[in-house]
């Protein structure tokens, strides 16, 4: 008994301390079109929790009439620094068309949105007016927490303000739950948040925050995510100082052999490790002299196993900085300097994506491993807006030929297999024909102006299990 005492008086404590940095963020949403519900912290919600929730949401609405505009969203933040600056999640106030901040003594301040970075899901606001001196939270270096430490979440779960839930850290690293994220490292805790915890602080016993709350997997779940202090400070910093988070690139497509058991079966003898399949033109990695089928393993001497660590070793450095990147190629190790880029920003990567061609129907010409191809005429440039390009292309895919889930799209020029160039369609049909005998070959090719490269395994000589 006179541990959990001591335990209940450490809990107390930590409460009791941390709640003066802690606010309320009401936000009156601007007109939308998108269902209200898609945001990180809603899309694994359960249909019929979410469906309760949208009917509690409408009922609040019509509860306050004619309050214009009305403050029909909720979340959570922290005060970051005592000048008035507060940290949430980038969801809870991305569409906001004004924010108005609730202090735990009762105050309410209106809130202006420093800056937003959506793909960490953080944001920073800035009182407007005087709120005097304020209680900035105080944070943890989260690379030192442990899986098992106890944890404290603060926050407003469906207007019930101020609420304490507590658990554990359940697992660090957490990646691939948020789609159009770039910095996934989540952390994993099964202390209770539901919507309206978002931006509200994930605690240790020391009271220090080591996690911005920010997504569920299903509510009630005791599956939540959080945002780790370390990247959370780094990108509140950067907003406070720039209004923006600046990123760095390689410019390569990249798959994990830990996800992949194919690529696995074709780089034997290497556990961990990206492996590059498709190189941006004049992009960085370009320029170093990356290449289709290398694996990387390491960035500055810090091994990469996964994509998403690997993305965290890049994008976090500095534009224009020189890394040493070790690869593995041909079986032979390497180590190549590459010198960054800045990362294009959200809307370009999107046009990027929009200028590819669209699917056409399959027509006469060479087919080989469900790819038909045909020589470039006039039409063809005209069809697939390819201006005065030459060449190879792509006129039609199988679905389910084994080429089909590499990404080729017609309108894609073939420029060869390998280091071998193809000028015809027979000489390409010969190539592929040529690449089936091996475990796997590379295909390069030319999609608006990119050149990009696809690292096809055999499927014919796939282990079996």
């Amino acid at each position: 008994m006179e541990v959990a005492r001591h335990l209940n008086e450490a809990f107390v404590g930590i409460t009791e301390a941390a709640l003066p940095s802690v606010v309320v963020v009401q936000v009156a949403q601007k007109p939308s079109t998108e269902p209200e519900g898609e945001h990180p912290l809603m899309e694994q919600m359960p249909e019929e929790w979410r469906r309760r929730f949208e009917e509690y949401r409408d009922r609040r609405r019509r509860d306050r009439g004619g309050e214009r505009p009305g403050f029909d969203g909720e979340g959570s933040g922290i005060i970051y620094r005592a000048d008035g600056h507060i940290l949430t999640n980038a969801h809870v106030v991305q569409e906001a068309e004004r924010i108005r901040v609730k202090l735990h003594d009762g105050r309410e301040f209106d809130a202006e949105v420093r800056g937003i970075d959506a793909d960490s899901d953080i944001a920073v606001l800035r009182i407007v007016g005087k709120a005097g001196p304020l209680k900035a939270a105080r944070f943890a270096n989260s690379d030192k927490v442990r899986v098992g430490e106890f944890a404290v979440a603060i926050g407003a779960p469906y207007e019930l303000e101020y609420s304490v839930t507590f658990g554990h850290i359940s697992a660090k690293g957490r990646a691939g739950l948020a789609s159009g994220m770039l910095d996934e490292d989540f952390l994993q805790t099964d202390a209770n948040i539901n919507p309206g915890n978002s931006g509200g602080p994930l605690l240790n016993l020391d009271g220090e925050v080591v996690g911005v709350n920010s997504m569920i997997r299903g509510v009630g779940t005791g599956i939540c995510f959080a945002i780790p202090s370390n990247l959370a400070r780094e990108v509140a910093d950067a907003l406070v100082a720039h209004g923006k988070f600046r990123r760095s690139w390689l410019g390569v497509e990249i798959r994990g052999l830990r996800e992949d058991e194919r690529l696995r079966a074709a780089h034997q003898g290497i556990r961990d490790g990206v492996v590059v399949f498709g190189v941006t033109s004049e992009g960085p990695a370009d320029r170093a002299g990356l290449q289709a089928d290398d694996v990387i393993l390491s960035v500055e001497g810090r091994g990469v196993g996964t994509v998403a660590q690997l993305r965290r070793e890049i994008t976090r450095k500095a534009a224009g900085s020189k890394v040493a990147v070790d690869i593995r190629r041909d079986g032979k190790p390497r180590t190549i300097s590459v010198t960054l880029d800045p990362l294009p920003d959200p809307e370009e990567r999107m046009a990027a994506r929009q200028r590819r061609p669209a699917r056409g129907p399959a027509e006469e010409g060479v087919s080989a491993l469900g790819l038909t191809v045909k020589a470039m005429t006039p039409g063809l440039a005209e069809q697939f807006k390819l201006g005065k390009a030459s060449g190879v292309v792509v006129t039609g895919i199988d679905e389910s030929g084994p080429l089909a889930e590499y990404g080729l799209r017609p309108g894609d020029i073939i420029l060869g297999v390998d280091k071998s160039d193809a000028k015809t369609p027979s000489q390409l049909g010969d190539m592929l024909r040529e690449g089936r005998s091996r475990e796997r070959f590379t295909l390069r090719y030319l999609r608006a102006g990119e050149k990009l490269s696809a690292v096809v395994i055999n499927p014919s000589r796939e282990e079996k299990p």
